[in-house]
């Protein structure tokens, strides 16, 4: 942790090493963020898009998860062909429950 002051203008100047670190020079464009009683500097990135990409990698499981989606289609199919066994056969139309 870097400790640094507040100038009366409110600028503060951010230590060379994490400067260098981050890449931040000159004219680098910095978001301020005011998060959980914190305040957090982050570089704003030069293509959002491309920055983003491949975030969610270090989390598996997204991947090999069902889908809520799945499921509840899953569980709707259970129940239409549960609520069909306990019909009468003569109530009985036969559809086919959705692909």
């Amino acid at each position: 942790m870097k400790e640094t002051t507040v100038s009366q203008k409110g600028w503060i100047v951010i230590p060379k090493e994490l400067r260098e670190k981050y890449g931040l020079t000159p004219g680098t464009k910095v978001y301020i963020v005011d998060y959980a009683g914190r305040l957090t500097i982050m570089p704003v990135p030069e293509d959002p898009v491309a920055a983003l990409h491949g975030m969610l990698k270090e989390y598996p499981e997204i991947y090999t998860t069902p889908s809520l989606t799945q499921e509840l289609i899953a569980e709707h199919r259970r129940e239409v062909e549960r609520e069909r066994e306990e019909m009468e056969p003569a109530e009985v139309e036969r559809e086919p429950v959705c692909a």
